[in-house]
C-alpha cells in the first residue's frame, strides 16, 4: 500500500517479493516479536481510506516508519508517520484507522508551521508552549474526526473534555486555556514535529528519507481540497472550510481587514449602551433613585461594497469573501452584519445570511457619500462602517459618527491613470479618519 508522489500525481507501487517477504500474509513466516506489524497498520490505513475517501489521497502520501521512541504515532513537516510497534500491537485495527486520519489531519491542516507563526507573534518558548500547542490543534482535529466509521481512540483530547467551545481553530483554543491541573493527563500527548513545529529527536530531518518536497505537499493538499468541494456533503463542516481556504488562502490583508475591524469594534464608547434591566452600582448610594448602568452589546458593522464601473468582477468577489471575513471579525453573529452595494446611489440594505446570496447591482458611475449617508440613516445605527471600494470616489467632508474601515482593492496601476478618459485624473486618497487596508 506505499504510495508515491510523481508531478503532483499518487501513484502506488506493486509490493517487491522481497516486501511481501517480510511483511505479507502470502507466506508462512512469522513476524519477529516486538517488530511492526505493518499489516495491521496498512490495514488501518485502507480502512480510514474507505470511509474518508477524500482523505485517500493524503493517507497514501504518509509513509511509516518504525520508532521505539514515539509512545503512539507521531509525523514531522514532511509527511513521515512515526509509529510505535507496541502501540500497533495493543491497539485494534478500528482505532488505529482514526489515529491515521488524526495524523494526517496535522499536516493538512498546517499545524506546524501555524504553530511556529503562534509562537514567534507571541514570544512563546519552551516544550510546554509547544504540548499546548498540540492540545489545541488537537482539539481543532477531533471534534468532527470520529464517528461515521471511526472509532475514537483511548484519552483522545477534544474540546468538550476541557469545556472549550466546538469548530474553533487552533489559534482560536490557545487563548481559551493554559496548563494546569486539568491537563497533567494529557503531558503523555505527542503528535510529532508535525503538530507543534518542535524537532522531536527521532526525526529524520529535511534530507532523510521518504519525505515529500514542498511541491508534493502543496499537489495533496490541493488533491484532497478538490474531494472535499467536489463533494461537500460527505466531508465535516471543519473540513469544507478548510478546503475553501485552501482554494481561497487567507492573506496577510485578509488578517489586517479583520484586525482593523476588530479593533474599530472594541474601541472605547462602541457597543455601548444604558439599560436599566442591570441598575448601576451607584444606585446605592442614592435611595429611591435607580440609575441605568453600561452595558456592552455587540457591534454593529455595515458593510458598503462599491459596484461602481471600474471595480472588476474578480474584485466585487473578493468583496464577497471579505463580507465572510468581517463577518468572523464580529464573533460570527451575521445577523450584526448589513452589506449595501453603492454606485453613484446607495442600493438596498441587505442582512447577511449567505454572501454568496447578495446582490451587488450597480455599474454606473462612483459616489460612496450615498453609501455612507445610507448606512448611517440605518437602525439601529452601526458601530463601524466598512467600504470596499477601489477608491475613486468622492469621501464625505465630515468625519462619520462611527469608526470607518476602508479596505482598497490594490491595482497593479496604482501609479498611473484610472480613468481612459481623463489621464490627469488621480483619485483622492481616503481621508485620515479612516482606518484603511490594502486588499489583495
Amino acid at each position: 500500500m506505499n504510495g508515491a508522489l510523481t508531478n503532483g500525481v499518487l501513484t502506488h507501487e506493486a509490493p517487491t517479493k522481497e516486501a511481501l517477504t517480510e511483511r505479507g500474509p502470502m507466506n508462512d513466516r512469522v513476524r519477529a516479536p516486538g517488530t511492526l506489524d505493518r499489516d495491521k497498520l496498512f490495514a488501518a490505513r485502507l480502512h480510514a481510506a474507505r470511509v474518508r475517501p477524500y482523505l485517500a489521497t493524503a493517507l497514501f502520501a504518509l509513509h511509516a516508519v518504525e520508532s521505539r521512541r514515539v509512545p503512539t504515532m507521531a509525523v514531522d513537516q514532511h509527511w513521515r508517520c512515526y509509529v510505535s510497534p507496541v502501540f500497533v500491537d495493543r491497539t485494534p485495527v478500528e482505532e488505529l484507522a482514526g489515529v491515521w486520519v488524526h495524523e494526517v489531519s496535522h499536516l493538512l491542516r498546517d499545524h506546524h508551521g501555524r504553530s511556529d507563526r503562534y509562537a514567534q507573534e507571541h514570544a512563546l518558548t519552551g516544550t510546554g508552549e509547544r504540548l499546548r500547542m498540540n492540545i489545541a490543534a488537537d482539539c481543532e482535529i477531533n471534534d468532527d474526526v470520529y464517528g461515521d466509521g471511526l472509532a475514537r481512540p483511548e484519552g483522545a483530547v477534544t474540546p468538550k473534555s476541557l469545556g472549550l467551545p466546538v469548530e474553533e481553530l487552533m489559534e482560536e483554543y490557545l487563548g481559551r486555556f493554559h496548563l494546569g491541573p486539568h491537563t497533567q493527563a494529557l503531558a503523555w500527548l505527542d503528535c510529532g514535529s508535525g503538530a507543534d513545529g518542535l524537532e522531536r529527536g527521532w526525526d529524520l530531518g529535511p534530507d532523510g528519507a521518504h519525505g515529500l518536497s514542498d511541491q508534493e505537499r502543496d499537489a495533496v493538499r490541493f488533491r484532497v481540497a478538490q474531494g472535499i468541494i467536489g463533494r461537500p456533503g460527505n466531508a465535516p463542516k471543519g473540513w469544507r472550510r478548510w478546503a475553501e481556504e485552501a482554494f481561497h488562502p487567507p492573506q496577510p490583508w485578509r488578517e489586517l481587514l479583520g484586525a482593523a475591524v476588530r479593533s474599530a469594534a472594541s474601541g472605547p464608547g462602541v457597543g455601548e449602551d444604558y439599560t436599566y434591566g442591570r441598575p448601576a452600582r451607584r444606585s446605592a448610594a442614592l435611595p429611591g433613585v435607580v440609575l441605568p448602568s453600561l452595558r456592552r452589546r455587540p457591534p454593529r458593522v455595515s458593510v458598503v461594497i462599491d459596484t461602481s464601473g471600474s471595480v472588476s468582477d474578480s474584485e466585487l468577489g473578493s468583496a464577497l469573501l471579505e463580507v465572510a471575513a468581517i463577518a468572523r471579525a464580529v464573533g460570527g453573529r451575521r445577523d450584526l452584519v448589513s452589506v449595501l452595494p453603492c454606485d453613484a446611489a446607495a442600493q438596498t440594505v441587505h442582512a447577511l445570511c449567505g454572501a454568496e446570496g447578495i446582490p451587488l447591482v450597480g455599474g454606473g458611475g462612483t459616489d460612496l457619500r450615498t453609501g455612507f449617508a445610507a448606512a448611517l440613516r440605518a437602525r439601529p445605527r452601526p458601530d463601524v462602517v466598512v467600504v470596499l471600494t477601489d477608491g475613486q470616489t468622492p469621501w464625505p467632508d465630515v468625519r462619520p459618527s462611527c469608526r470607518t474601515v476602508v479596505g482598497l482593492f490594490s491595482r497593479q496601476r496604482a501609479g498611473s491613470s484610472w480613468r481612459e478618459d481623463d489621464p490627469e485624473y488621480r483619485p483622492d486618497a481616503p481621508p485620515a479618519w479612516a482606518r484603511v487596508v490594502t486588499i489583495g
